[in-house]
């Protein structure tokens, strides 16, 4: 006797004997960078033919039963599973529960569906929603638009770690930078390189928003996968739209790749270049020692998400007196001032929120404070 068929919305805490039919939309290793990048499972996310997605998780002691079926786009039958809650960070989907697969699960292809089951599914958020998601690590949602520039420092030297950042315009024309680091980075740089052609749009998976220095940068995780024009609908959707607002001509703009190579400078030369130098955009290494931190400079405010404006306290809330809104979404926002030398000499750098992160894993505020 078969197992009922459920939908993901049906699906309770606890052991499930049920079947569920669902296509892989796409699937990632999540691996321990404390040890060396030790495969600790693989992340899938599933779509049901209801459109409702769901992650699922296969621990690595598992894994050497299911990773031959793995393939983007194929459609399964899974049954005799494990339901979760979900960790309320970096979650994958609108989803409060997600799958484990336990020794008792049956992972069967499926070639023909009791209903036809969706291609795709994508998380889209516009620039406002991307805004009040920035700096909470609460939910990985995607992005689709339009790239009008790239500027990497992937040279395929050993030793020097890659990152590439690409403008994306989005909706209404607001434009955010999508950030790629190491393999990833790599990855985006060859593909554009052995394309014919310059892409035109891209759709950016589980992407982590950062508001860092006022600008929202959106940082690639180990679940981002990247696509070009018209490899997915929604992309080729958003690309006859572009088409169709240009009245079908192409743009006259430079090579979309446009890269940067990063330069290494002492604290002196940077000094130098800062005096004299027309203002302008640079990518620079510059190493040397934090010697002070001059808090006394610093700031720390709850920012408008939308317009970035310091709120007004109110007595039940926060309030946004350029958006005329009484209940604005407020965001937190840092400025600290480090002193770092080198041998050559001593420079100020202004860190904000999230490059402080980066640097001692405690936020400016607490560093402020201190």
């Amino acid at each position: 006797m078969s197992n009922p068929r459920v939908f993901f919305s049906d699906l309770k805490s606890g052991k499930c004997s049920s079947a569920v039919e669902a296509r892989l939309l796409r699937f990632w290793e999540a691996k321990n960078v404390k040890r060396c990048g030790e495969l600790m499972w693989v992340d899938l996310l599933l779509i049901d033919v209801n459109s409702t997605m769901m992650q699922a998780t296969i621990y690595a002691n598992r894994l050497s039963r299911f990773r031959s079926k793995l393939a983007a786009g194929t459609m399964f039958t899974i049954s005799g599973f494990d339901v979760t809650r979900c960790a309320q960070n970096f979650r994958l989907t609108d989803s409060p529960l997600m799958i484990r697969f336990n020794d008792s699960t049956a992972f069967d292809e499926l070639t023909e569906p009791v209903s036809p089951l969706p291609e795709e599914g994508f998380r889209f958020l516009d620039h406002s929603e991307l805004i009040g998601l920035a700096n909470t690590n609460a939910h990985l949602p995607d992005i689709v638009g339009e790239i009008t520039a790239v500027k990497s420092n992937v040279s395929g030297t050993p030793g020097e770690k890659s990152r590439l950042m690409a403008t994306i315009k989005l909706d209404k024309d607001s434009t955010v930078t999508l950030s790629l680091f190491e393999s990833q980075a790599e990855a985006f740089h060859k593909r554009l390189e052995d394309m014919h052609g310059d892409p035109r749009v891209v759709v950016a998976t589980s992407i982590n928003p950062k508001m860092i220095g006022g600008g929202l940068f959106l940082n690639a995780t180990s679940g981002t996968h990247v696509y070009f024009d018209k490899e997915t609908k929604a992309g080729e959707y958003y690309f006859y739209k572009l088409v169709a607002r240009d009245n079908g001509v192409s743009s006259a703009a430079p090579l979309l790749k446009g890269y940067a190579k990063v330069e290494t400078l002492t604290i002196s030369e940077l000094t130098s270049f800062v005096a004299s130098a027309q203002p302008q955009d640079i990518d620079f290494v510059c190493t040397g020692k934090v010697v002070r931190l001059d808090v006394d400079k610093g700031w720390c405010y709850v920012a408008c998400a939308k317009c970035s404006k310091k709120l007004q306290r109110t007595v039940s809330a926060l309030e946004c007196l350029r958006c005329n809104n009484p209940n604005a979404v407020g965001v937190l926002r840092y400025r600290l001032e480090l002193a770092i030398a080198d041998s050559t000499a001593e420079g100020t750098f202004v860190c904000f929120d999230g490059v402080m992160t980066k640097l001692h894993n405690r936020k400016n505020y607490v560093m402020y404070d201190n």
